[in-house]
């Protein structure tokens, strides 16, 4: 099992306390260039960078280099997973990620594939009910810049949410706790606060938690019931990279030049939050289910694990 495999290397409660000060360290290092580029350029506009909020913070920066700084801090808490998982856990990539005989890329491409057209149909869908809620965004020489940055960075910041929570946390708690339903909560509970400082909760409120917890629930069950990231790891990225390519906003974490741009107010109702953890989630999980024929729900998400069965 994906989580039973953190028996076979070193597990004790305190290296996955250090592992993760040192990936929390490594997220800092790598958001160091990014806070530096910040503060030079409020510094040039007589500006201090503690007086604005968020939304004005990001627009400080040119939308391409800003995303980029942005996202180099995610690249390198990647690089500060693994080099944990190697040295401290004495565990190779290969285990993090699944417990098959190696990384299953049909999953990935599979799931990267089938969201990101599920993302553009419903972002086609909206476009088209509402023109005017839309205005033409599309420049090349900027779009062609974000489409460099972001095949190669969003999936290194999305993969590094993956590995953290699905991936190292999940196996650590599980190990320590000896079941799958804790580690299952407390990562997905942990991955929703994550997103807690990002402007869409500043402008839509903390009801959007909801969806952010939601989709932490969502990753985890496909983690635990595929017995690996693999899914998990095609669909965020999916869902990152569309979007950031296709539409933006001036309110959202990911502020790019992409081909549209959302100019209404920020809203968004109670039936919309609920119906994306309630409604298209179970579908999706639903279509993976039978396309991968899982079988004994109820052990693979709350069973116990012991190292010796």
């Amino acid at each position: 099992m994906f989580i039973k495999q953190a028996f076979k290397i070193k597990h004790d409660w305190w290296l996955y306390v250090a592992g993760l000060a040192i990936i929390v360290i490594a997220v800092i290092l790598g958001q160091i260039p990014h806070t530096v580029a910040l503060i030079v350029k409020a510094f040039q506009l007589g500006s201090e960078l503690g007086e604005l909020d968020p939304i004005k913070m990001m627009q400080l920066l040119e939308s391409n280099l800003n995303l980029f700084l942005m996202l180099l801090s995610f690249a390198v808490g990647l690089v500060g997973i693994f080099i944990v998982a190697k040295v401290l856990h004495k565990q190779s990539i290969k285990s993090l990620t699944t417990s098959r005989s190696k990384i299953d890329w049909r999953r990935f491409w599979f799931a990267f594939l089938f969201w990101g057209f599920i993302s553009v149909i419903m972002i086609m869908i909206d476009y088209q009910s509402s023109p005017e809620n839309y205005v033409f965004n599309f420049e090349l020489k900027p779009f062609l810049i974000l489409v460099a940055i972001a095949i190669i960075l969003i999936p290194l910041q999305t993969s590094f949410e993956e590995y953290l929570f699905r991936g190292y946390l999940m196996q650590g708690i599980g190990v320590v706790c000896k079941n799958k339903w804790v580690p299952l909560i407390v990562t997905s509970v942990l991955f929703g606060m994550l997103h807690i400082a990002n402007p869409e909760i500043d402008k839509l409120g903390y009801i959007l938690l909801v969806h952010y917890i939601g989709t932490g629930f969502f990753l985890g069950i496909i983690t635990l019931m595929d017995e690996g990231l693999e899914l998990a790891l095609g669909f965020h990225a999916a869902n990152n990279l569309f979007t950031a390519l296709i539409v933006t906003a001036d309110w959202t974490a990911f502020q790019t030049n992409s081909i549209f741009r959302d100019v209404s107010d920020p809203d968004i109702g109670t039936f919309e939050i609920f119906s994306s953890v309630l409604i298209i989630y179970p579908i999706v999980i639903f279509i993976f289910s039978k396309v991968y024929r899982w079988t004994d729900w109820k052990n693979r998400l709350t069973g116990s694990i012991t190292k010796d069965t």
